[in-house]
């Protein structure tokens, strides 16, 4: 066969091989290209508008969730003191219940972070109709008489200051009254070296006999099993961590029906006492710079208009059984918070406002930088997917021609392989031959 005929019949097979083949598959290649491409760019202009939309629900809930499990607990303890009030009235007896009722809380050996079972109550107390108490049992140990108290008087009860006796008193069989957050107040200096904020929730009951009122029972909550809700959570993660770090702007809180911080990472902003049993003043527009100097930064969201308006509005909304989203700024950085009301309720804390409600700030700004990064994150993976199709494109392209030469080549070489040379040739007849 000519030269210029197996060029021609080469060129034939490869044109209908390209047609089929190559075309539609640049095509495709192309079309997938350009849609990863155009996904990317589309996923890097709303992936924080997204981001900021899933995540408000997402910590909506997780507050609602997180507020549910206090008022649980809480009802737990109430139950618990109504049960105290039909156990016998022995030491013996006081200190067993005090030492079965345990939970375990987060505690750090050294570098070792484990939880640890941990009495519910530091104190539990039966005290006269008098206000004078007869039997104690603190951190698990019986008070000898000697130390006993008429508790009557505040002076003389833990804190210098407490009325949980009086509150008691005027309380019908079966109602609990129940203390706010009580224990001193750690100041941001101290905070620095390492104190952290630890004191008591009281529960009290009346007793009563043919006489009428014969006393209270009482129960000291520790602190820290209501404190481990919250100082544990990170709400832009599903894990829970030791120790949360406030001044990334990402943390939970926890705040009683009348505005005060009563949980908070930072421990220098939940309110306090000092030594002497008096509450150390809040933050307002008058002292804030004052108390800052001091290192006082107590806090009281209804008095803290002056840094944001919204900070008042958040707390009346959840005082009045509200859930919901609000924006603010505190310390210069712009912020959402999620909160939702502890639904547990006593004749001290009526409803809406009950005990009072949870917290979850984000640091919005800094949540930005968080998406923005996933969003150049995913614009590289497009980027890298488009790269990747067109080499895969490319390769393909090399690997198919390749393939076709070698098939023409081996087409050739058999049609030449069955005609003999010179064959092909047109036959030649003389005219003068028979």
């Amino acid at each position: 066969m000519s030269n210029n005929k197996k060029g021609k019949q080469f060129f034939s097979i490869g044109s209908v091989f390209f047609l089929l083949i190559v075309i539609p598959l640049s095509l495709m290649a192309f079309l997938i290209a350009n849609g990863i491409f155009k996904l990317g760019v589309t996923i890097q202009e709303r992936t924080a508008v997204v981001l900021d939309q899933k995540a408000q629900e997402d910590i909506k809930a997780r507050a609602i969730n997180t507020a549910n499990e206090v008022a649980g607990f809480l009802t737990e303890s109430k139950k618990d003191l109504l049960i105290a009030t039909i156990i016998p009235p022995t030491e013996t007896a006081f200190r067993q219940f005090v030492l079965e009722n345990r939970k375990p809380i987060w505690t750090r050996d050294g570098k070792r972070v484990q939880q640890v079972l941990v009495p519910l109550y530091k104190e539990m107390s039966l005290i006269d109709r008098k206000g004078k108490e007869l039997i104690k049992v603190v951190d698990g140990k019986v008070m000898p008489e000697s130390q006993l108290k008429n508790v009557s008087i505040p002076a003389n009860t833990t804190y210098k200051n407490e009325t949980y006796f009086a509150q008691a008193q005027l309380l019908n069989k079966g109602e609990v009254y129940v203390s706010p957050v009580t224990g001193l107040y750690v100041t941001k200096d101290a905070f620095n070296k390492g104190a952290r904020f630890n004191g008591i929730i009281r529960l009290a009951t009346p007793l009563f006999d043919k006489d009428g009122f014969a006393g209270v029972i009482a129960l000291a909550l520790d602190y820290r099993h209501l404190a481990t809700f919250t100082n544990h959570i990170i709400p832009t993660q599903m894990e829970k961590v030791y120790e949360v770090d406030a001044t990334a702007g990402n943390y939970a809180y926890i705040i009683d029906h009348r505005g005060y911080v009563i949980v908070h990472p930072s421990s220098y902003h939940i309110v306090g006492l000092n030594a002497q049993g008096v509450q150390v003043p809040t933050l307002n527009e008058r002292n804030a710079n004052d108390l800052m100097k001091k290192g006082i930064e107590a806090l009281n969201l209804h008095q803290l208009g002056f840094m944001d308006p919204n900070l008042p509005v958040i707390a009346k909304e959840a005082a009045a059984g509200k859930s919901g989203v609000l924006s603010y700024k505190f310390g210069g950085h712009a912020k959402f918070v999620a909160y939702a009301p502890i639904k547990f309720y006593t004749k001290n804390l009526p409803a809406p406002a009950g005990f009072g409600w949870v917290g979850m700030g984000i640091d919005v700004d800094k949540y930005k930088e968080a998406a923005l990064k996933v969003a150049q994150n995913i614009d590289k993976e497009a980027k890298a997917w488009t790269a990747t199709i067109i080499f895969i494109l490319v390769a393909s392209m090399i690997i198919l021609f390749l393939i076709m030469w070698l098939l023409m080549r081996g087409i050739n070489r058999s049609i030449a392989a069955e005609v003999p040379e010179g064959s092909e040739q047109p036959l030649d007849f003389d005219d003068d031959d028979d």
